[in-house]
């Protein structure tokens, strides 16, 4: 197997909405697409996927320095030597090719969007969902019940108010999300406590509404908003300061008993271990939401999986980042603790396809070969016109 051409393309993402740090209005994606040599049915086989949601499109690096490394590489040095087919690792250290250590930022979602890409090809050439590929690459068994997902909405919108809201939950709820996620830090202290408790009505329990600051908060900041939910029994208080602050997320851990989600700015192996030894970490709570697109693809997440699980931290804490197919193929067939979902935002990336089966608060992808993109509704449309 050869990759012929790597494209890429910038798409917009749709809808108006903001965390208490970013407005999305101007974000696009990095769409790519890995053209190989083998023909099925008159078509190349194309690997297809994205630096994931939330960050900036990637095309310079892709384009620029990328791009033209694997292009450039020898053929062989690609592929497995027992398989002849693409090897994601391989791929992933061309595109690396003289890249400095550090640096771990946008470049790490750039080289993300090209080893995920791989992994669509291997599950197409094998004619399978990626989820069954990335079990068997990891000696696993995919966990085909489905896992655990929330939905992931509650951003601030425009002349926003408790009523829209509500109405917003009360879908997710209606369609089958046992629990949900809500945005924290983007208006003052008090009007939060409203929205949290309009969550908390409509969804029942405090154990299934969780608050995201998106890394908004200084220490005392943090520490008032720990105070003001601690009696509430939230599923998780997310990202309530800089995710590089490993010394303060130890201190907001000491004085907060509840459940601490952190990990989706992390975007090497090295953080990782960084905020295992220095963040005081909670193995028995706190959750872990490192996501592959945004930190060299699977590779290296996989070895941060593995590297939780030396400092004695279940897979099952790790929820990624995301709330799209890829994500949620990765957590099935690495048997995580769950995934997030984009159902109502993020279009066209968010959310799942329509085959993807959503019963008693867990998800089971569709079998569509590979991560299933071409089957998602909007996303098609912009794939079509990529791989053309």
């Amino acid at each position: 197997m050869r990759i012929v051409d790597i494209r890429e393309v910038a798409v917009p993402l749709q809808g108006g909405v903001a965390n208490s740090v970013v407005s999305f209005d101007g974000h696009r994606v990095s769409l790519v697409a890995l053209v190989s040599d083998v023909v099925r049915d008159g078509r190349r086989l194309v690997g297809v996927a994205f630096n994931s949601i939330g960050r900036h499109a990637q095309g310079g690096i892709l384009r620029d320095r990328m791009v033209p490394r694997v292009l450039g590489a020898a053929p062989e040095s690609l592929c497995g030597a027992d398989t002849g087919l693409i090897d994601p690792a391989r791929v992933l250290a061309a595109a690396m090719r003289d890249e400095k250590p550090g640096g771990h930022g946008d470049r790490a979602s750039a080289a993300g969007a090209i080893e995920l890409a791989c992994w669509d090809l291997l599950a197409k050439f094998h004619d399978e969902p990626a989820y069954v590929t990335v079990a068997r690459g990891h000696g696993r068994s995919p966990v085909t019940e489905g896992v655990p997902v929330y939905a992931a909405g509650g951003y601030y919108h425009p002349g926003d108010t408790v009523g829209r809201l509500r109405d917003e939950l009360s879908g997710y709820r209606d369609a089958g999300y046992a629990a949900v996620k809500i945005k924290v830090g983007g208006v003052p202290l008090a009007e939060d406590m409203v929205r949290l408790e309009a969550a908390i009505d409509v969804l029942g329990s405090g154990s299934a509404v969780a608050v995201d600051a998106n890394g908004r908060f200084g220490r005392d900041e943090a520490l008032d908003y720990a105070r003001a939910i601690e009696g509430y029994g939230l599923r998780w208080y997310e990202e309530a300061t800089d995710p590089l602050d490993f010394d303060l997320n130890r201190q907001l851990a000491e004085a907060y008993a509840g459940p601490i989600a952190t990990g989706e700015n992390l975007f090497s192996v090295q953080d990782v271990k960084n905020l295992l030894l220095f963040g005081g970490i909670r193995a028995d709570r706190d959750v872990f939401q490192m996501d592959a697109g945004l930190s060299y693809g699977l590779t290296e997440y996989a070895r941060m999986i593995a590297l939780m699980g030396e400092h004695g931290v279940d897979r099952r804490s790790a929820f990624p980042h995301g709330g799209h197919l890829i994500n949620l193929h990765i957590a099935v067939g690495l048997g995580l603790g769950g995934c997030e979902a984009y159902p109502g935002v993020f279009q066209p990336f968010g959310g799942y396809s329509d085959g993807c089966r959503l019963r008693d608060g867990r998800i089971r992808p569709a079998d569509d070969p590979g991560f299933g993109l071409e089957a998602k509704s909007g996303l098609a449309d912009e794939i079509a016109r990529l791989t053309a």
